[in-house]
């Protein structure tokens, strides 16, 4: 142990680690921001062009349109996924026969690759032959049905629904982790002073759970800017590029038009949005708990 705890071990052990990570990580990022510099177009040497890829980009009309779909897919899943996770999360956590097999069976969405999840769903939404219109047309209400996936309008909506699907049980496995930390006797206190459910859920529960719900919704940030195979197997990105989420048109503009530069432009944008994000809701957390600790 003494030899585990010097420190030139201990960099030796995460030497590997931290060799793999630059290799992936962050070597292939700095190339990207090399890229979004230049008019490189995959064969001919790149051109050093400065910034003009992400001054084009703001006058991109198809780029604007996959930033407004992923900031919709973004807010239904917050809207959607995080109360429907915490939910499914509060039920499990409680003792009822076979809940280890309901455990088991919500995070089965999770596993399945999210091309097959667009497959199945693609026969759920399809405006055509859909389970969706099929079964508006047998009840009579065929005023109902819709473009689901790929008209102008719902297509992010109905990724947003499906993302939520897929992620619910994972969401909530994290919820219900953090259930478990939460001590019983806190529980049992607010039982003893007469506070009912709603009270012990939003005096108790939700304060103790600060922490989870941060990580949450930073993965379910990160979670939606990374969303390509759904929308790729639903759609991608028809009618002429009008379904788009900023990977999608990332991916199509630079391995299908082959326009690297602008492509790693793209790339590099989603990238400083996560991560602004991230940080943002890092920064206004860790201030609400300096000023709760101050309090006390």
């Amino acid at each position: 142990m003494h030899w585990f705890n010097r420190k030139r071990n201990f960099i030796a052990m995460l030497g590997p680690t931290i060799l793999i990570y630059c290799l992936y990580i962050v070597i292939p990022l700095f190339v990207a921001v090399y890229y979004s510099l230049t008019n490189f177009k995959g064969i001919v040497t790149p051109e050093f062009i400065g910034i003009k890829n992400y001054i084009k980009m703001f006058g991109d009309r198809y780029f604007l349109v996959s930033v407004k779909n992923t900031a919709i897919v973004l807010l239904m899943s917050i809207l959607v996924l995080l109360p429907a996770s915490l939910i499914l999360a509060l039920v499990l956590n409680r003792s009822f026969k076979g809940s280890n097999v309901y455990k088991a069976l919500n995070f089965l969405p999770n596993i399945i690759a999210p091309i097959v999840v667009g497959l199945i769903w693609g026969y759920i939404f399809d405006p055509e032959m859909g389970l969706i219109n099929s079964a508006l047309d047998l009840m009579g209400r065929v005023a109902w049905k819709q473009t689901w996936i790929g008209g102008l309008v719902l297509t992010p909506y109905c990724v947003g629904v499906i993302y939520s699907w897929q992620n619910v049980g994972y969401i909530a496995t994290i919820f219900l982790a953090g259930l478990k930390t939460i001590p019983n006797e806190l529980f049992e206190s607010c039982q003893i002073d007469g506070a009912n459910g709603w009270q012990t859920f939003r005096y108790i529960t939700v304060p103790m759970l600060k922490e989870t719900f941060a990580i949450n919704i930073i993965l379910i940030i990160t979670g939606c800017f990374k969303i390509f195979e759904l929308v790729y197997q639903l759609t991608n990105g028809s009618p002429n590029h009008m379904s788009e989420v900023m990977t999608t048109y990332m991916y199509n503009t630079t391995f299908i038009s082959s326009r690297y530069g602008y492509g790693m432009s793209i790339a590099v944008f989603s990238c400083i949005v996560t991560m602004s994000f991230t940080l943002i809701y890092l920064f206004i957390l860790r201030r609400k708990n300096d000023e709760a600790g101050g309090l006390k």
